[in-house]
Parts: C-alpha cells; sequence; structure tokens
C-alpha cells in the first residue's frame, strides 16, 4: 500500500443476523493519521462494523482490507497483530492488579505468551516499555497504584494505554468518554487530541459536544448504511442528518 493509500477499506460489507440486516452494504475509507467519527442512532451499526473490523464478528458479505492486505477472514489475534486495537472491548483490565502490571500484561500478550505476566515481571526492558506507555498516557504517576483504586476516567485512559501496548496503526475506540464526567471527559479527550496524528484514530461517540470537536471527518450510519459523510460542519447542516439522527429542528 502506498503512503497515500486508505489505511483502512471496505467494499459492500454486510452483516445480518437471521432476517435482521445490521449493516447493509458499506463502502467506507479511512486515511492515515486521520481521526474518524462514527455516529448514529442506537441500532444504526455501529458496534456491528467496528466487530467485523476487529475479527470479532465475521461479514456476511463484502471485504475488508486493512494496509493493503485482505482481512476479511482473518481471526482476532492475528488483526491485532497487523496493527489494529480495539479498545474497551479487548477485556484487559485486571482491577486487582496494579497498573503497571496490566501494561506488562498487554504488552506480554502482544508475544503470544500462555503467561501475561510470567516472562515481562522481572524484564527491565519490559517496564521501561511499560513505562514508556503509562508515560504517553499521563498514567505514570499512578503505575503501582491497584487499578480498582483509579478513577472511572483513568481506568478509561488505562484501557486506551492496554490498547497502545501493541504500537497499533489503528486504534478504534467504543465510546470512549461513556459514563465519564464533564473533568474525566476533558482528561480522556486530552489525550486523544495529543494521539491525534501519531496515529489513525476512529471512535463510536455518543456526546455530539466531543466527536464534532475531535473528528477530522464524521461517518453517519443509519439502519446500517452510510447516509453522511463529511467534516463536522458539513454533517451539522446535512438535512438527512437532522432528521434522522439529531430530531426535527435540531
Amino acid at each position: 500500500m502506498s503512503d497515500a493509500g486508505p489505511v483502512l477499506r471496505t467494499e459492500g460489507l454486510r452483516k445480518s443476523f437471521g432476517g435482521f440486516v445490521a449493516v447493509d452494504g458499506v463502502d467506507f475509507e479511512l486515511a492515515p493519521g486521520e481521526l474518524r467519527g462514527l455516529i448514529g442512532p442506537n441500532g444504526a451499526g455501529k458496534t456491528t462494523f467496528f466487530n467485523m473490523l476487529s475479527g470479532m464478528l465475521d461479514p456476511s458479505q463484502g471485504t475488508i482490507w486493512f494496509k493493503g492486505e485482505d482481512i476479511t477472514d482473518m481471526p482476532p489475534h492475528r488483526i491485532t497483530r497487523q496493527g489494529m486495537s480495539l479498545a474497551f472491548q479487548i477485556t484487559s483490565v485486571f482491577p486487582d492488579m496494579t497498573v503497571m502490571e496490566n501494561v506488562l500484561g498487554a504488552l506480554n500478550g502482544q508475544k503470544a505468551a500462555l503467561n501475561p505476566l510470567g516472562s515481562y515481571a522481572g524484564d527491565v526492558e519490559g517496564k521501561r516499555r511499560a513505562m514508556e506507555i503509562l508515560t504517553r498516557v499521563g498514567l505514570e504517576d499512578n503505575a503501582d497504584a491497584t487499578v480498582e483504586n483509579l478513577s472511572h476516567g483513568d481506568q478509561k485512559v488505562l484501557e486506551i494505554a492496554l490498547a497502545l501496548a501493541g504500537d497499533p496503526d489503528l486504534l478504534l475506540l467504543d465510546e470512549p468518554t461513556a459514563g465519564l464526567s464533564a473533568s474525566e471527559t476533558r482528561q480522556v479527550t486530552g489525550l486523544l487530541e495529543e494521539l491525534h496524528g501519531e496515529i489513525t484514530i476512529m471512535l463510536i461517540e455518543h456526546d455530539m459536544d466531543v466527536v464534532m470537536r475531535l473528528a477530522d471527518t464524521l461517518t453517519v450510519l443509519h439502519n446500517g448504511q452510510v447516509i453522511a459523510e463529511g467534516t463536522p460542519d458539513e454533517i451539522r447542516e446535512n438535512e438527512q442528518v437532522k432528521e434522522v439522527y439529531f430530531g426535527r429542528g435540531h
């Protein structure tokens, strides 16, 4: 894939569950370094789309390319090793362990070790890399804290840190600010602003203020189909989006 080519592309992507079509023929492209917002009403197919991209669900039809390679039938662990991380659905946070131990476990997971902590627990290089990641996300002072004692916002940031452990080219975030207070939301969005441009990011987000501020481009799903795509300003003024997503008269 050339530098100018999309980091992610789908063609005719479709997922049906029995008679229900959750994603219906989505053609999609994501440029390297872009921060893309994926929005739409509940039941629009956003999470189903993410789960197909990450290999958690097999498409009923269509093709997915990541960095120019067909990953349509690739299992999740191989897609992760190709450089795609899905945060908040990777079940990597252990609340009774320390922040450092969680990141060590995520690093070790990249090595496909049977024991996530075994080969890294006494590894100076592993700990150095873990601290580097924690510093990048602003959690270095909490390295020895037990995860269950972190604020909800810090736990969300830790989940992003775990996704970054694989040094991904593409980071998928499913509602990163859900359930956060205003100050915690600022903490997470501040981190995403810092990461913007370093890696490609796509996020599902219901907080419209957040997604309108962060995203370069927005893709709007409705009934499993893309109904609009454009800059935040273009999406704000799109009459079909106002009707089906924001509501009449918004």
